[in-house]
C-alpha cells in the first residue's frame, strides 16, 4: 500500500500513475505463492500418479501434464514481466476504481476524479497499455484510444482522509462473471452451487487459475458491486467472520472438484481463491453474484493521509 501524508490533486495524479505501472507489471506476493502451491501441487498429483504400479499415460496424466505446463508458463511471464517492465497480459483491461472518501478528505470530489482519469491517462501511454475502450457498448464502438472512462465507484469512511483502490479488469474474465436470484430457502448450499455454476459455465475461458469474488445480499447490483469489491482483498485472506471464512473455504473446495484446472486442461487447481463480501438483503431474496479474474489479477491500494478504508 502506498501512503502519502500530505497530498494535493498532483500527487494524486502522480500516485495513480505509478501504481497502475506497477499493477501493469506485477501482481500482489500473495498470487505468487497461490501460483507456486499449484505447481507444486499438480507436480505432486502427477508423481504420485507416475508411481503407481498400473501406471499408463492416460487422460488424467497428459491433464497434469499439460496444466503443469501451463503455470510454469505462466510464472515465467511473470518474471518476464517484472524484468522488463512491460504487461503481463495484452488485455490491459479496464481501469476500476474503489474511491473511499473520509471527513479529512482536503478535495472534492470532482478534483479527485480529474486527477485519477489524468493518472490513468498517463499510465497508459507510459506503459503500453493495450487501447481496449470503445465510447459505445452497443452502436459504432469508436475506441476513444484513451482507455478512458474508467469505472469510478465512490463510497465514504467514518475517519481518515482518501483511499483509493485500482484493479485492471480484463474481459476474458469478466465476460464470465454472474449474477444467480435466490430464493431465501436456497441456503448455504445453494449459494456454494450458483457460485460453482457460474464457474463450470466458465470453463477455460477466464484463463485459470482464476480468483473469485463473491457478493451476497443487498439488491441484484448491489451484490455485484461486492462481488467485484471482494477481489481487491489479498488472495488468500479468509473473511474476518468465522462463518463466511468457512463458506469461502466450502466454496474453493467445489470448485476445485470441477477439475477445470489451469488453462482449462482439467488439472486440480481451479481457483486460487475466494474471498466473499456479504451485505443485508429483502426477507424474500438472496442475490448472489461471481466476479472473476484470471491467474493475472491486477490490482493496487494508495492511501492519502490518515487510514480511509476502501
Amino acid at each position: 500500500m502506498s501512503k502519502d501524508a500530505r497530498y494535493s490533486a498532483e500527487t494524486i495524479r502522480q500516485r495513480v500513475r505509478e501504481g497502475l505501472l506497477e499493477a501493469v507489471t506485477h501482481v500482489e506476493d500473495a498470487l505468487v505463492t497461490a501460483l507456486r502451491d499449484a505447481l507444486a501441487k499438480e507436480r505432486q498429483e502427477l508423481a504420485v500418479l507416475e508411481t503407481a504400479p498400473t501406471t499408463k499415460v492416460d487422460d488424467s496424466h497428459n491433464r497434469l501434464v499439460a496444466s503443469i505446463n501451463i503455470l510454469e508458463m505462466i510464472l515465467e511471464n511473470i518474471a518476464v514481466s517484472h524484468a522488463t517492465r512491460l504487461p503481463l497480459c495484452q488485455d490491459t483491461g479496464m481501469v476500476v476504481a474503489w474511491i473511499a472518501v473520509g471527513p479529512q478528505c482536503q478535495l472534492g470530489m470532482h478534483a479527485i476524479e480529474a486527477a485519477v482519469n489524468a493518472g490513468i491517462g498517463e499510465a497508459v501511454v507510459q506503459g503500453y497499455f493495450r487501447n481496449s475502450i470503445v465510447d459505445d457498448p452497443l452502436f459504432d464502438r469508436i475506441n476513444t484510444n484513451t482507455n478512458l472512462p474508467a469505472v469510478l465507484h465512490w463510497t465514504t469512511c467514518p475517519t481518515g482522509d482518501l483511499s483509493i483502490a485500482l484493479m485492471l479488469k480484463g474481459f476474458g474474465s469478466e465476460n464470465c462473471g454472474g449474477v444467480a436470484m435466490l430464493a431465501p430457502t436456497a441456503g448455504e448450499a445453494g449459494v456454494v452451487e450458483a457460485v460453482v455454476a457460474i464457474v463450470r459455465k466458465a470453463g477455460g475461458k477466464p484463463c485459470p487459475p482464476i480468483v473469485l469474488g463473491v457478493g451476497l445480499g443487498g439488491t441484484m447490483e448491489q451484490a455485484a458491486w461486492l462481488s467485484k469489491k471482494a477481489l481487491y482483498r489479498p488472495v488468500g485472506e479468509p473473511h474476518p467472520q468465522v462463518r463466511y471464512a468457512d463458506l469461502e473455504r466450502k466454496i474453493l473446495s467445489q470448485v476445485q472438484e470441477e477439475r477445470i484446472g489451469a488453462g482449462g486442461f482439467g488439472g486440480t487447481v481451479t481457483a486460487l481463491g475466494v474471498a466473499l463480501e456479504h451485505y443485508p438483503t429483502h426477507i424474500a431474496g438472496l442475490p448472489v453474484a461471481v466476479s472473476i479474474s484470471c491467474w493475472a489479477d491486477r490490482k493496487t491500494m494508495l492511501q492519502f493521509g490518515g487510514a480511509c478504508d476502501v
